[in-house]
């Protein structure tokens, strides 16, 4: 073997893209994301505002890994633009009961995890 082949052979393999592997990564990124199974379990929200809820909390999962952050995420979200005061809790298992303002609850599942979110205060 000669020392080109030795250096080649030893160190990493790196591959430069070619301008088709560039088109197909872009039409990839195009792709809009898998869509998650929505089911809302419980509202008494106006329609449209339930999908904005539904939407934030997309939005907030792409973002977020830990529900805590994720719930922070909603909650200011929606207190930002509906005013305060907004109450959210994300997760897996959870029990609750709350008080809520007339037309401000839903409660949802996004795939595995569940949302609960209203207007007290």
């Amino acid at each position: 073997m000669n020392e080109d082949s030795k250096k080649n052979v030893a160190g990493p393999l790196m591959v430069k893209p070619n301008s088709e592997d560039r088109k197909l990564s872009s039409a990839a990124a195009a792709t809009p994301p898998p869509t998650k199974k929505v089911i809302i379990k419980s509202a008494d929200m106006l329609p449209d505002m339930q999908k904005e809820a539904v939407d934030i909390a997309v939005n907030a999962f792409e973002k977020h890994n830990i529900e805590k952050d994720v719930a922070e995420h909603i909650k200011k979200e929606f207190d930002k633009r509906h005013g305060p005061t907004w109450h959210c809790i994300v997760g897996r298992n959870f029990g609750s009961y709350v008080t809520h303002e007339t037309n401000h609850f839903v409660y949802f599942y996004l795939d595995q995890k569940a949302v609960l979110l209203f207007k007290s205060g």
